[in-house]
């Protein structure tokens, strides 16, 4: 089968691997879809992932595939379901490492709540719980949006941000946009410091106001945005760059929340607490896809969210094609591109 393949020289390649077979408690995915992310993908391919990475490597962990066999122990996928985050798995000796391994014509996924029952070892089943079934209703176009809208719903839920508060989000890429639009959903009023190309994008999902990043008197025109005495309930870094995170903490309520969720800087960036004017909570945890996969597959169906404003459906680029939507994508010529097995 054909496959995306980080080679060992940091290109992206289209590779022939051997194709994978299901185990007992596995099934075989015709993978149809996949998203770039333009984080996590593109420190991959400059071999700047901070976990240990074995190159070559396919890449892709935004895919979805339809069943098409079934391991004997399955009791929960079924021929025809659409699953989340299906990757091709690690073919010792004759095929490439895997980074999630989802830009492949064929993926496995794991029957885990099968697994667990059974009284499996839990390392063997853990990793497998983003595999799940994408509700009807909701089109193959917009599937592989899923996992970023359930890492960012599995994370802001954990913030637990006040219902109708003020939340700052720093960044104009795909994870910000999301939470631009729960903080919406939930009722916040949303201000967004981002690129200043990026507006109408970010205004469609519910922001409230946009500040350019690049601009002068940030704290200024925020504070005007705010209103007096009124102050914000918390702060969300999709950048993770902490210049512009420090210059926003002083704004912060008493035991307002701070969460960096980007990467950029994270290793040499530091909060300055005594930017700020109050005490303030800093959530140092991650998130859980799974404890969200039912609410944001609600979300798809009722309309609440749409992956056009993430990428655009009409137009996927081929598999044959994905090296050159990557440099464009580094370029920010788009947020996501939709990728067509």
């Amino acid at each position: 089968m054909k496959a995306a393949v980080i080679t060992k020289e940091y290109n992206l390649e289209i590779w022939d691997i051997p194709e994978p077979h299901p185990g007992d408690y596995e099934v075989l995915c015709k993978i149809t879809y996949g998203a770039t992310c333009a984080g996590t993908d593109l420190r991959l391919m400059q071999g700047g992932h901070p976990n240990p990475v074995s190159y070559p490597a396919v890449l892709g962990h935004e895919s979805v595939g339809r069943v098409v066999a079934v391991g004997k122990k399955v009791k929960n996928f079924k021929e025809g379901d659409l699953i989340t985050r299906v990757g091709t798995p690690v073919i010792p000796e004759t095929g490439p490492g895997v980074c999630w391994g989802g830009f492949a014509e064929y993926g496995i996924a794991k029957d885990h709540w099968e697994m667990q029952r059974n009284g499996e070892e839990r390392s063997l089943w853990d990793k497998n719980r983003v595999n799940q079934v994408v509700w009807g209703g909701i089109e193959e176009k917009d599937a592989p949006l899923i996992i970023t809208m359930r890492e960012t719903l599995s994370y802001y839920q954990r913030l637990r941000i006040p219902q109708g508060g003020n939340l700052l989000v720093i960044g104009s890429g795909a994870n910000s946009l999301a939470f631009t639009r729960y903080g919406a959903l939930y009722g916040c009023q949303v201000i967004v410091a981002g690129s200043a190309k990026r507006r109408a994008m970010f205004e469609q999902a519910g922001a409230a106001a946009y500040l350019d990043y690049k601009g002068e008197n940030l704290k200024e025109h925020l504070y005007e945005i705010l209103k007096e005495k009124e102050l914000l309930d918390g702060i969300i870094d999709g950048v993770g760059s902490s210049g512009v995170l420090n210059e926003f903490l002083g704004m912060l309520k008493e035991d307002g929340i701070v969460g960096i969720y980007g990467w950029n800087d994270r290793k040499v960036s530091g909060i300055h607490a005594f930017s700020a004017q109050r005490s303030f909570r800093v959530y140092a945890g991650g998130y859980d896809e799974e404890e969200t996969h039912e609410d944001v597959c609600a979300l798809f169906v009722s309309g609440k969210i749409d992956a056009s404003y993430w990428y655009d459906k009409q137009n996927p680029v081929a598999l044959a094609e994905i090296a050159d939507a990557y440099k464009r994508l580094k370029d920010h010529e788009a947020m996501k591109y939709l990728i067509q097995m």
